[in-house]
Order: C-alpha cells, then structure tokens, then sequence
C-alpha cells in the first residue's frame, strides 16, 4: 500500500487519479481522503464578463497504476532549489502606450484590438478572468497566472479562457493546489488569473503565427506587469515559447518534455511549465508529468 500524506491523497483526486487501497482493510483503518474546498462564487465580477460556464464534470478516471506514476514523477522534482534555479534574461522595459495603461484601459485597448487580421474573425477578444479588481482600473489580487495559447471556438463565442472540457480540467488541477479562478476569501494565495498568449481566435483554432505572437506580446507583458504574480504556470507550447523566447535560446525547437522541471523567468517572475489540458484529455499518462508540475509551481510559490 502506498504512504500517502492527506495532501497527497487530495491532489490526486482532484486531478481524476483514483487511489486503490487494499480491499482487506477493516472501515476505521481505511483512510480518509480529504476534500479541498471549493472556490465560492463570489457576488463581485470576474475580471473579464462572460456568460457562466457549463456544469463542471467528472474528471477522468485513470488506472489504479497512474497513482504510483504520479507520485514517482513528483518526487523526481524533489531536488534542491540551488541545482533548479535558472539564469533568468534581465528584464525589458515595455515601451509605447500600452506600458502607461491600467488594468481597465489595457482591457479596453485589448478589446479595440486591430494590430492584425484575428480582429476580422473573431466574435469575441478574450482578455482573461480571475477575481474583481481590488479597486477600479487596477488589477485583482492573484499569487497565481495560469498563461494558456489561445481561444478556441467556445472561448471565441464566450469571451473567457479555458471554457468546456479543458477548462473543467484546468479549473480541476488549481482545486488540487487550493486555487481557483475567483480566489477563496479574497486571499491572493488561493487566486489565479487565467489569460492566453493571443487575445483573439485564429480561424480553426490553427497555431497561432509568430507574428500573431508578437503583436499580443505587449498585452500579456502588461498583464503580468500589473498583476504581479507570484509564479506563472505556463501551459502548452504556445505558451512557453512566448514566455521563455528570452531566456531560452533553443525555446522555439525545444520539446516542451525537456523544458519542463526547471523553474525559469519571465521578467523577473518564476515560471513552470507543463502541458496543455487539452492535450492531457488525450494523452492522459501524461496527467502524471503534469500533477509533478503542479508540485513543483507550489514549492516554487513557497520559496517566493
């Protein structure tokens, strides 16, 4: 039988991994796996509004023998914070009007995008949600920045990353870390705010260009200018190679395997990569390497 600790039972389930116990064990002996609370919905809106998302479902259920992967990849990350540390770019200043602008005109400016031809398509841009601005026109108070690629085709329609199947995942992996979208009695350590690279749809959720990228990066550079964040997990390739391009010189050829484990910087914030739920709903062994990931992001939000 493995020895898990209580916080370890709760990660797995919160991330659909089952926990087989022997079945020859008497009821007292058998242990109790705790429940992280949820999230309350909180009366003050989110950052970016958008119609309520669908009721969230069941996530998925794994083999008994994916609790022992689990645990056998977050443990590989145990090592000290010295052998992670990465030599981080130095920072660069933002330039141009977007670096003056608060967290309402930056919205603003997000929505009247026209830099290229997504704004031609889209229905809607797709700014980020997290919990209510502390006051007006500044920015809600979020240890944690969950950075995804771009929207889909329901996060188009409803303004709102990380909506359907995936977002359900997502919102499930923050639950096993005591986070959530609108944060837990306003404590900025139980928020994240949850953004994506490009603000606007490519036309059948194809990859986004690099010129895409690099029109939408002063948004996000904003954003994380505002924000604040403790620590960034970074999610998909999309993602990193638009969070690392300066402190990773290979980022752009690097498969995301080989950069994941290792602690890096964006402008001075840590950053932790992993995989894209979507991509976990297909690959789901790999929800293993992403669990260790999310360890990892929480001992490096300890350490800050």
């Amino acid at each position: 039988m493995m020895d898990l600790d209580n916080r370890q039972r709760a990660m797995l389930a919160e991330m659909g991994v089952p926990v087989w116990w022997p079945q020859n064990l008497a009821p007292e002996e058998m242990p109790a796996v705790p429940v992280v609370a949820a999230a309350e919905t909180p009366a003050a809106p989110a950052v970016a509004a958008a119609p309520a998302r669908a009721a969230s479902q069941a996530p998925h259920a794994l083999t008994p023998e994916f609790a022992v992967q689990a645990l056998a990849a977050a443990a590989a990350l145990e090592r000290p914070a010295a052998q992670r540390a990465p030599t981080s770019a130095p920072a660069v200043a933002l330039s141009g009007p977007v670096a003056s602008l608060n967290w309402a005109e930056l919205q603003t400016a997000v929505a009247q995008c026209e830099a290229c031809s997504l704004c031609k398509t889209r229905k809607n841009t797709v700014f980020g949600v997290g919990p209510a601005p502390v006051a007006e026109g500044q920015p809600p108070h979020a240890d944690w920045l969950i950075v995804g690629e771009a929207p889909g085709e329901n996060e188009d329609i409803q303004g709102e990353p990380f909506v359907g199947q995936a977002g359900r995942l997502l919102d499930n992996m923050l639950k096993a870390l005591g986070v959530s979208r609108n944060g837990v009695d306003g404590k900025p350590q139980h928020a994240a705010c949850v953004v994506n690279v490009l603000k606007c749809r490519p036309p059948g959720n194809r990859n986004p260009s690099p010129e895409e990228v690099a029109l939408c990066a002063p948004f996000l550079r904003r954003q994380v200018e505002l924000l604040q964040p403790k620590v960034i997990l970074a999610m998909g390739r999309f993602a990193v190679q638009a969070l690392l391009a300066e402190s990773v010189p290979d980022v752009q050829s690097a498969p995301l395997g080989r950069l994941r484990g290792t602690p890096y910087r964006y402008h001075g914030v840590p950053v932790v990569v992993t995989y894209h739920p979507a991509y976990l709903l297909r690959n789901l062994p790999d929800k293993a390497k992403a669990w260790a990931d999310l360890c990892l992001a929480q001992r490096v939000w300890r350490e800050g």
